[in-house]
């Protein structure tokens, strides 16, 4: 079995490929494209982790609420916030938008647990992507059973961590960039997203935009063809699922689409298909059979 690698030219200064031959176990997700079963011991370790997430964020709700009304509202509060009615005095202001917000906790559990882990994404990125997940997670819960600022600004800042990671990671392999300049720009990328959410908070939600627009076409145009073994249909899959996720979120922002009282919310929904995306997300990178090295 024959694969491609890409390293860098001493000469030219960039990206080349040359062939490579594997043997056949010498990369366990070959022709799977990343998409081993996981294992009933796995689903049931993330199932515990995230019970115990789900009992900590509780626990910390407990400690510092119920009165919200204490702290700094969200700035979302001039537009309601989404269609879900705050049930007012209650330690979980938005039930349905808070609880399903722990899938992406779920996942981010799922992929650190993960022992299919590829020659490429795994170890500490692998890990990382999990955390940003869980962060995501506990982040969107702080803020709908809130509708605090700080809530706000933590639900977002779980937004960049991941969305800052999925464009690096496209850089790093599109342009064959080392690891110390792959965490340079994620830094980078990272502190400047934060530094304007906390000038210009009403930002937010154009420039999460911005940058997962950017993330996607860095990846399919330029990472996706020099990355070996992957399976594309699961990184089309998660950009289906982050399009209907976006589908849902717009009627349910402008209320157009909106049962307030019910538990049936699009936003919860929206939570849940982005956890989906961000699952095959992972599966997708885990695919990749060998990393690009440098000549």
């Amino acid at each position: 079995m024959r694969r491609q690698r890409h390293g860098w030219s001493s000469k030219a200064g960039r990206c080349v490929s040359a062939r490579l031959a594997l043997r056949p176990d010498s990369a366990p997700n070959a022709g799977s494209g990343g998409a081993c079963m996981p294992t009933i011991r796995q689903w049931v370790e993330a199932v515990a982790a995230t019970l115990l997430t789900v009992a900590a964020t509780l626990a910390l709700l407990q400690a510092l609420g119920p009165d919200w009304t204490r702290f700094a509202p969200a700035t979302c509060l001039g537009t309601h916030c989404f269609c879900e009615t705050p049930r007012t005095g209650t330690l979980i202001l938005q039930p349905a938008n808070s609880w399903s917000s722990f899938g992406f906790v779920f996942v981010g559990w799922w992929i650190i647990l993960d022992r299919q882990r590829s020659a490429t994404f795994g170890g500490a990125v692998a890990a990382w992507y999990g955390l940003t997940a869980i962060f995501i997670g506990v982040g969107s819960v702080m803020l709908h059973a809130t509708l605090t600022l700080w809530g706000q600004f933590l639900d977002v800042v779980g937004m960049y961590l991941l969305g800052s990671l999925v464009l690096a990671w496209a850089l790093r392999r599109w342009r064959c960039l080392s690891d110390n300049s792959s965490v340079a720009i994620y830094v980078a990328l990272c502190s400047v997203l934060i530094g304007l959410l906390l000038l210009v908070p009403e930002t937010r939600r154009w420039l999460f935009a911005v940058v997962l627009v950017a993330a996607i076409a860095a990846e399919w145009f330029g990472a996706r063809p020099r990355r070996i073994g992957v399976a594309p249909h699961w990184f089309l899959a998660g950009l289906v699922a982050n399009i209907a996720a976006f589908a849902l979120w717009v009627p349910d922002q402008a209320r157009t689409l909106c049962a307030p009282d019910s538990l049936w919310q699009g936003h919860a929904a929206w939570h849940l298909l982005g956890a989906v995306a961000v699952a095959c997300s992972y599966i997708y990178y885990r695919g990749e059979t060998r990393p690009a090295r440098a000549d």
